[in-house]
């Protein structure tokens, strides 16, 4: 019996969309205010979603407390209160998009839950803007 479970979680974060191969006329009307040179920043609201058979012994698909200890060590401990483009080696050459986070979100997350389970991670970076990956 699949079935899915959803972890919520939310981090604090500031940032700054730009592309240093673009010159600043271009990043502004590209990015707006999020160019903004003093950056700004969002309250996410992460889901991560776990797909996987109800294991018959314990009736979970997978341990909640254990995917939030993995979520709070591997996610929000890393980017919770950072400047997404300073404090981060992940987007030190990427730019911090909400679609790039989720991406690299998943990429850390990925290698330590098992195979066996399907992962997808929505990422809010505001109540109206937000993103799934991967998209099967």
């Amino acid at each position: 019996m699949r079935t899915a479970v959803f972890r919520k979680a939310n981090f604090n974060s500031a940032h700054r969309l730009h592309n240093p191969s673009f010159d600043e006329k271009t990043n502004e009307a590209i990015f707006g205010l999020c160019n903004n040179p003093n950056y700004h920043g969002h309250n996410y609201d992460l889901i991560v979603k776990v797909v996987g058979e109800v294991d018959a012994q314990t009736g979970y698909v997978i341990d909640l407390k254990v995917l939030n200890d993995l979520i709070t060590h591997e996610i929000i401990n890393r980017f919770d209160h950072r400047n997404l483009n300073l404090d981060t080696v992940e987007f030190k050459n990427l730019n911090p998009t909400v679609e790039n986070i989720a991406r690299i979100i998943y990429e850390i997350l990925r290698p330590k839950i098992e195979p066996k389970y399907d992962l997808e991670i929505t990422l809010y970076e505001t109540p109206r803007n937000y993103v799934v990956y991967p998209v099967n």
